[in-house]
């Protein structure tokens, strides 16, 4: 008989939070995104730059703006299907320097939501390993989560987006974009005489 080592905590606390969330996909009923990118940045310079919540938006495509309200508490704007928004405020609940974030929305919030930003040492010479996990509850349910794809503003292809964003942001001081030089939208595979 095999036994298997399972790791029993929850999705947004687990070593292998990346491969658990994939997996799992929801966490009760919240949906449970894990991601992890290593940037070559020390990770006090990460932790800075995260923990200045007004600088996300520079690397967040959704966010339009956070408002920081107090050292825990800000309010977050974000663009939402269909041209709309959504906001919510939010509260830091773990704050270790260097080392981690944590944050949940404030109950009765628009959107239920939690994460957890974990700073690591990476291989030496290697920079700091950035793992991200969120827990979100989309409004309208999985009727809310099916649009938002639609839309392409689901939040499990925006969370790896825009870890690539703040992993280029940091080493190079620029996000990159496919958007067009000129700023208009044209197909860069049209010929122009």
């Amino acid at each position: 008989m095999t036994s298997e080592l399972r790791d029993d905590a929850p999705a947004t606390a687990a070593r292998d939070a990346d491969r658990r969330a994939e997996e799992m996909g929801r966490d009760g009923e919240n949906a449970v995104i894990g991601r992890t990118v290593t940037i070559n940045r020390p990770r006090e310079e990460i932790y800075a730059f995260w923990r200045d919540f007004s600088n996300l938006p520079l690397v967040m495509d959704n966010v339009e703006r956070i408002d920081v309200m107090d050292e825990r508490r800000s309010l977050w704007v974000v663009k939402a299907p269909a041209g709309k928004t959504v906001e919510w405020e939010s509260v830091v609940t773990d704050d270790a320097p260097g080392r981690l974030i944590a944050w949940q929305s404030v109950e009765g919030a628009d959107v239920a939501s939690s994460g957890r930003i974990e700073f690591l040492d990476a291989a030496p010479g290697r920079g700091t390993m950035v793992r991200a996990t969120f827990s979100y509850d989309p409004p309208a349910g999985g009727l809310g989560e099916w649009i938002a794809k639609l839309f392409q503003r689901e939040p499990n292809v925006q969370a790896r987006r825009d870890l690539r964003r703040l992993k280029q942001y940091l080493e190079t001081g620029e996000v990159t974009s496919s958007a067009s030089p000129s700023g208009r939208d044209e197909d860069p595979t049209e010929q122009h005489p």
